[in-house]
């Protein structure tokens, strides 16, 4: 039975490389037909794509983990072991985004450009994609390094060594990301201007007027709207797209940032580090103890628990959705209190929905098991409710 699924990842990651170059390459040669404005076939085809890359993605890990690991771990030497883990896992890292880089192409730009939602040329999408090769292999190599000495110095408690040290490493990378990392993909910038006052006014009415608020290019790569919350300890940022900021009316543009100041107000980046931390422990316990609590020695021990946990990283999805839309409705409430102008929000979101080609209720097993948000048409029903 365990041949036959190693056979069936090995056989599932091979064919959709195949389908999805031989997609890419076609895309490139003969680009289909655009098919703007049909929200309705633009989330069925996203929906068939997204249950199509999960299921590659585990199916490429289990053919890592299960045919390529332990060939690659005769092959390296053996000494210093943290060096060997660092360069296999750094190296694997990006050969499986180049592997992917055709499935992308498909998933990110070819369908976003069908339907009118892409601005980005081929060379800029290469360049971006390029980067995060770079710094995802960099990031692997280190992670891996680190993994390796507490697995080689704790190998029978390092489990909770390591659930100890997810909650600062995840804030760490909280301020990282931002300040460092976003910033070579897009250019941040202050928003000014009379729109830049209003915000601030209302920030400081909340006691979080030296809140960082910012205009992001999100046009070089979309005509999608879209604004979001990042950073912890200081590094705090309420980022608003240029694709927001322009089409948008000034009222529907406050409603939205008042969306994002009752994020900024309940410290959800906080509390996300902390209920990620908890799905990260039950991630840890559980491809343990799948891996039979086998110490991790080699290469294929580490990549065997690696795909343990993308396996139930998977399966508690849902319930890290789930939180994620309760956090999104107490945001719309507090949207709601702080401009007292629900129609601002209604027309708000009403132009996300048409901007963003999104549909105003997807299935409902999508929201359950997937949606990090409400959908649009429950959020502007509870908006229309108290007006």
């Amino acid at each position: 039975m365990r041949r036959f699924f190693i056979a069936l990842a090995t056989g599932v990651t091979l064919g959709y490389t195949a389908v999805r170059t031989y997609d890419a390459l076609r895309e490139r040669a003969t680009p289909q037909t655009p098919t703007p404005g049909d929200a309705a076939a633009y989330g069925r085809e996203k929906r068939s794509l997204m249950l199509a890359g999960i299921g590659r993605s585990l199916a490429s890990l289990a053919m890592t983990a299960f045919v390529i690991a332990e060939p690659l771990d005769r092959v390296l030497p053996e000494r210093p072991r943290a060096l060997k883990i660092g360069l296999a896992i750094g190296a694997l890292t990006v050969i499986g985004s180049i592997a992917e880089l055709p499935a992308d192409y498909v998933e990110g730009i070819a369908l976003e450009r069908r339907y009118g939602t892409a601005t980005q040329s081929d060379a800029d999408w290469m360049n971006d994609r390029l980067k995060s090769v770079a710094l995802g292999g960099a990031f692997s190599f280190a992670l891996a390094l680190g993994a390796d000495a507490i697995v080689t110095r704790m190998p029978r408690t390092w489990p909770l060594v390591a659930i100890g040290a997810a909650p600062p490493l995840l804030a760490v990378l909280t301020v990282l990301v931002p300040t460092f990392v976003m910033p070579l993909f897009n250019k941040f910038v202050p928003i000014g201007g009379v729109l830049e006052e209003r915000i601030r006014a209302l920030a400081r009415t909340y006691g979080v007027g030296n809140a960082h608020i910012l205009r992001v290019d999100m046009s070089r790569r979309t005509t999608k709207a879209n604004a979001y919350v990042t950073g912890v300890l200081g590094t705090e940022r309420i980022v608003l797209g240029d694709t927001l900021i322009e089409h948008f009316q000034d009222d529907e543009t406050l409603f939205v940032v008042a969306h994002e100041l009752g994020h900024y107000v309940a410290r959800d980046a906080w509390r996300g580090i902390a209920v990620s931390s908890g799905l990260l422990a039950v991630t840890i316990l559980g491809a343990h103890a799948l891996n039979r609590a086998r110490p991790i020695v080699t290469l294929a021990d580490a990549l065997r628990f690696a795909f343990y946990a993308a396996l139930i990283t998977t399966l508690l999805g849902p319930a890290g959705a789930a939180y994620s839309r309760q956090i999104e409705w107490a945001a719309d409430r507090f949207a709601l209190a702080a401009t007292s102008d629900p129609k601002s929000g209604m027309a708000a979101f009403a132009r996300l929905r048409d901007q963003n080609l999104a549909e105003d209720e997807q299935p409902a097993w999508m929201e359950v098991l997937f949606t990090s948000h409400p959908s649009l048409k429950a959020r502007i029903a509870a908006l229309a409710a108290s007006v």
